[in-house]
């Protein structure tokens, strides 16, 4: 009978931990929903150009998967945001930033909005070996300083640069000697992003997208040595095209922002302001 019971014991020990990834997923899968289900009640408004629609086109893709409906819808300006809404609006134009800034505050507007949740994204592609990470950071505080005191009811989120993966081989290495190699543009970007992170972290709400996009799978962050510094770069497997998120890539980094975007309250419900909903 001892032998019945070790063997009995055994085969509970065994289906208990062939039973635990299948608790892990249902877990996630439900705090996915729940995420999903208070975004899908917020007015939104986010300023973006292509990465951006990958990260939305994610969005879409997890709440198929998690039968949640989020309403996405493109949008001129903050006013045409209705409630119980993700309005995004392509700002102009790449390799101008700066432009981008003043596009952003124009899609605000010059009165209170409505909305919930406000943010923008830089692309990969606005920044160059040559950009100057500190007055571009300036301006983008100032910016976004300008449109919380005039939006008081909505909470602003911070978006770090994306980042491109960085090849190797001759061509690139002479590149890199000539001073236009991709990882001298990741280091402006890393700068930019450095100068966000010690901002905001901690005080206001942060989408670290170079984070993700630096992450390998299994957590080790990708970088490249420049000038004895560590300078992170994008994960092949994330891109099909150096830049873009692939299907792998947009689904990372678009659950991540999910969770990011749940994680601020519905500051107008709460007050009871339930009409504006």
């Amino acid at each position: 009978m001892a032998a019945i019971h070790v063997l009995t014991g055994a085969v509970v020990a065994i289906v208990a931990f062939s039973a635990a990834p299948f608790a892990h997923a249902a877990s996630a899968d439900a705090d996915l929903r729940a995420e999903l289900g208070h975004i899908a009640h917020q007015r939104i408004l986010f300023g973006h150009q292509s990465v951006g629609m990958n990260l939305l086109d994610g969005i879409r893709q997890l709440s198929t998967k998690a039968g949640v409906t989020v309403r996405i819808a493109e949008v001129e300006t903050a006013r045409a945001v209705e409630p119980a809404m993700i309005g995004h609006t392509f700002i102009a134009e790449n390799e101008d930033p700066l432009r981008k800034l003043r596009s952003f505050e124009h899609a605000m507007g010059t009165q209170a909005t409505k909305l919930d949740i406000a943010f923008m994204k830089f692309c990969y592609v606005d920044f160059t070996p040559d950009t100057d990470a500190k007055a571009l950071f300036a301006r983008y505080q100032a910016t976004i300083d300008s449109l919380r005191e005039r939006n008081p009811g909505t909470t602003f989120i911070h978006v770090t640069a994306p980042l491109t993966i960085v090849r190797g081989g001759i061509k690139a290495r002479l590149k890199q000697f000539l001073g236009r190699s991709p990882l001298a543009a990741n280091l402006r970007r890393q700068e930019y992003n450095a100068l966000l992170r010690k901002t905001y972290k901690g005080r206001e709400p942060i989408f670290d997208l170079a984070r993700i996009e630096s992450t390998a799978p299994d957590g080790t962050q990708n970088t490249v040595e420049w000038n004895g510094s560590a300078v992170p770069v994008m994960v092949p497997a994330y891109t099909d095209d150096g830049g873009h998120l692939n299907d792998v890539g947009k689904l990372r980094a678009a659950r991540e922002l999910v969770s990011v975007l749940s994680s601020i309250p519905n500051h107008r419900q709460h007050n009871g302001n339930k009409g504006d909903r």
